[in-house]
């Protein structure tokens, strides 16, 4: 079965930087998009970053320029590298897979960063 487990989450201070991974498991990764998103407290989820199986990446306006995604597909493992960190960045950070030709969707269970001084 298909398995999304993030890592990488924790508290950091304003301006600071951290990487997240996603790794998967039971998939072939090639033909998979996969995308970053987040959810604060009271707020929807959002699309951070995605990447698509052609590499092609695009990021929500508030992370453009700071985060950045990223693909291994000889570790089946997505990043995400933050920097300049912002209080406003706290949130659940989740790992979606979705499958190039049907759609399947599959979630990790998120990790959490909190950006604080």
């Amino acid at each position: 079965q298909v398995q999304l487990v993030e890592s990488g989450g924790g508290v950091v201070q304003p301006g600071g930087s951290l990487r997240l991974s996603c790794a998967a498991s039971g998939l072939v990764f090639s033909p998979y998009h996969m995308g970053w998103y987040r959810q604060a407290p009271g707020k929807q989820r959002e699309l951070v970053a995605a990447i698509n199986v052609w590499g092609e990446v695009n990021y929500a306006d508030a992370v453009k320029g700071r985060f950045t995604i990223s693909r291994d597909g000889a570790k089946n493992t997505v990043y995400l590298q933050m920097n300049s960190l912002k209080p406003e960045d706290t949130a659940v950070y989740l790992c979606k897979a979705t499958l190039h030709y049907t759609g399947a969707d599959y979630w990790g269970q998120g990790t959490q960063l909190t950006v604080s001084s």
